[in-house]
């Protein structure tokens, strides 16, 4: 492989000094046009790329911002970053994706590497319930604005959703329905926020109606993904037709999906048997073989503000904290009757 050109090969072939080359990446308005046509001339001829990794760290402000999620092949957090990219693309900077593939030692370890990397900030998606982690990167002086988990304190930004009321709203359409038994898959010893507060959502909802704490199902899924809705729906299948809920809420679609897969090839008719309502309402929901029901999490929205939200920090000498929370909404489709 050969050699990269440097800024003096670039000065040679153009026959100028090293520092109107630098003035012509850097500042081209300082330079004569003939000049600077000359110099361009001469970067295009070698292929030249700059070190802007050097630049940055030379003028102390970088321009990247990395963003922490737990499951990247998750569609939810894809949305998510597509929401993040459209704010970061506007004000000329990259965003770097890690996954932490839901273990709280990968968090530490991308938080301390980004913060390594200077990076302008870090979004920051926890992989537990507490976001205790991105207290370490704080103290690196790195900052970080917490992604779909709440912040617990007025001195750091978050944008969130209120899941809580989602896992009521999915539980009482499910009640509303005529649904007596319903299962809540996906909990299990899960201590993502999303997790606990979905499922405290749903216990109220059960309360609200006056029903029995034993007539709301706590399936485990091994997995917050398609595999681990096809274990639940196998245990589900195992209950026996008496003692089987008759609707299942789920705390994300992709459960939700797995289940109605694996319901669906044990002879269970979907809505007819089971009812199923998922999460996040992603683009597969609309087109799973029985269209799902779905709670809608503005996602795109979410990945806009929170790396809005980051900008204004880093660039705002007067910004003030912020812990903007969106409402979910009720999508509802064949799934569920």
């Amino acid at each position: 492989m050969p050699e990269k050109p440097d800024i003096r090969d670039v000065a040679r072939r153009a026959g100028v000094s090293v520092g109107t080359v630098s003035n012509v990446l850097n500042r081209p308005d300082l330079v004569a046009a003939t000049t600077r046509a000359r110099v361009e001339g001469a970067l295009a001829d070698l292929h030249y790329v700059r070190n802007e990794s050097a630049r940055q760290l030379r003028r102390g402000q970088s321009r990247t911002v990395g963003l922490i999620v737990p499951d990247i092949a998750n569609p939810f957090f894809t949305d998510v970053a597509r929401g993040i990219e459209e704010v970061t693309r506007a004000a000329d900077a990259l965003v770097i994706v890690c996954n932490s593939d839901n273990e709280a030692s990968n968090d530490l370890r991308y938080l301390r590497m980004l913060a390594e990397h200077q990076v302008l900030g870090v979004l920051h998606v926890p992989a537990g319930a507490s976001a205790s982690s991105t207290s370490r990167a704080r103290e690196r002086a790195t900052r970080v604005v917490l992604l779909d988990h709440k912040s617990r304190t007025t001195g750091q930004c978050s944008v969130s959703v209120n899941d809580v009321h989602g896992g009521e709203l999915a539980t009482t359409h499910l009640l509303k329905a005529g649904h007596r038994r319903i299962g809540f898959v996906g909990a299990g010893t899960s201590r993502a926020r999303q997790v606990i507060d979905r499922l405290a959502g749903a216990r109220r909802a059960m309360v609200a109606a006056g029903r029995n704490s034993d007539d709301l199902v706590v399936l485990d899924a091994p997995l917050l993904n398609v595999p681990g809705g096809v274990a639940a729906a196998r245990d589900l299948l195992r209950l026996g037709v008496r003692k089987r809920p008759t609707a299942v809420a789920c705390v994300n679609d992709l459960l939700a999906i797995g289940m109605l897969q694996e319901l669906l090839r044990g002879g269970v008719q979907v809505p007819g048997d089971v009812a199923i309502v998922g999460y996040d309402d992603i683009a597969f929901a609309a087109v799973s073989a029985v269209p799902l029901t779905s709670v809608r999490q503005p996602r795109i929205d979410l990945g806009r503000r929170a790396a809005t939200l980051l900008l204004d920090e880093a660039f705002n000498p007067h910004h003030e904290h912020r812990r903007d929370e969106f409402e979910p909404e009720l999508i509802v489709r064949e799934s569920s009757g």
